[in-house]
């Protein structure tokens, strides 16, 4: 097999494969640091350093550090990590201050989530200045190839600043007008149910006909089979058909009265929303444990406007009672644009 010239060339060989150049051994600076900075020679994996445009563009783009998700330990180091992160303080290329803020975990981490597709907002933490940590969506097509068109940047602390407004202004309410927070809470949990409820009732309904319908049409297929009026393989078709029909109607209808469940313990439970309100009055700080008690998720809506007229929603949505739109709050629950650069 002839191997063009170019080859050896290029690998410092001549024909033989024996080493041509005066020094094999001399690497350049540039080979030299890409080795020195490899964080995954600790142990580590490092996933989407880079990205595609489109699965018909096959090269490869940088992604900015701020992106990428690292795994620690998962496989066997080739060198320990005190001597890396000593390297990289040699070098002027430290990692150690964004690998350690890298490990904290927000108390809104599971709880925020993007308005346009749905999917969970990831928390990050900014590599240049690791006092700012922010969440994105996990579906943005530029970072992780997914389809959302937007990336759904929202800092961390303007999301506690606006919870934190909100249910300020929730207990607010509740401590100087109770009854009628009570009361306004009592109709909107009810409105929303019995609406929710119809829902419901009117598909379990609609499967149990179809299920009892289906029941009918096997009992004919077998007297018909019996008769000699449909041939075994016919009725064998048909019968499986049903059959499968069935099971998935039966689940159904196990699923349409489960809901129908929860919903009435849902409208029992609007007492404990107001408990979990008084808890925050005494407590007057967010935990992750009173987040979790408090809220079901919070939808962020992407950035509109530009400049000093750059604006983004948040809903929250709360457990037990959904979103409550509260009169006087709704200014509250927009982020106002931000003077530093992020």
């Amino acid at each position: 097999m002839l191997v063009p010239m170019a080859y050896w060339q290029s690998k410092g060989l001549g024909r033989g494969g024996k080493k041509t150049q005066p020094n094999p051994y001399k690497w350049c600076k540039t080979t030299i640091a890409k080795i020195l900075s490899q964080q995954e020679y600790c142990g580590d994996v490092i996933n989407f350093k880079t990205y595609s445009k489109s699965f018909k563009n096959k090269a490869r783009i940088p992604n900015d550090k701020e992106n990428w998700v690292i795994f620690k330990d998962k496989h066997e180091p080739i060198i320990d990590r005190e001597t890396f992160e000593m390297v990289q303080k040699l070098t002027g290329k430290t990692k150690r201050r964004a690998t350690k803020v890298s490990n904290k975990k927000s108390m809104f981490c599971d709880l925020v989530y993007c308005a346009d597709c749905g999917s969970k907002l990831w928390f990050h933490t900014n590599t240049r200045n690791d006092s700012i940590q922010y969440f994105s969506c996990s579906n943005y097509k530029t970072d992780t190839r997914g389809t959302c068109e937007t990336r759904h940047y929202v800092r961390e602390d303007a999301i506690e600043q606006v919870v934190m407004m909100e249910l300020q202004y929730m207990a607010r309410l509740l401590d100087e007008h109770e009854d009628e927070f009570a009361e306004a809470l009592e109709r909107k949990t009810n409105a929303a149910s019995i609406k929710e409820k119809k829902l419901i009732e009117a598909e379990l309904q609609k499967v149990i006909v179809r299920n009892e319908r289906v029941a009918t049409l096997y009992e004919k297929l077998y007297e018909d089979n019996v008769e000699g009026k449909v041939t075994d393989e016919w009725f064998m078709q048909l019968s499986h058909k049903y059959e499968v029909e069935r099971m998935e109607l039966k689940s159904k209808i196990a699923e349409c009265r489960e809901q129908l469940r929860k919903l009435a313990e849902n409208n029992r439970n609007k007492e404990n929303f107001i408990s979990a309100v008084r808890k925050f009055m005494e407590m007057k700080e967010l935990t992750p444990a009173l987040l979790k008690e408090l809220i079901d998720k919070v939808e962020v809506y992407e950035t509109e406007g530009v400049g000093k007229n750059r604006t983004q929603r948040l809903v929250i949505h709360y457990r037990f009672v959904g979103f409550i739109e509260i009169s006087g709050s709704s200014k509250k629950n927009t982020i106002p644009p931000r003077q530093e650069k992020v």
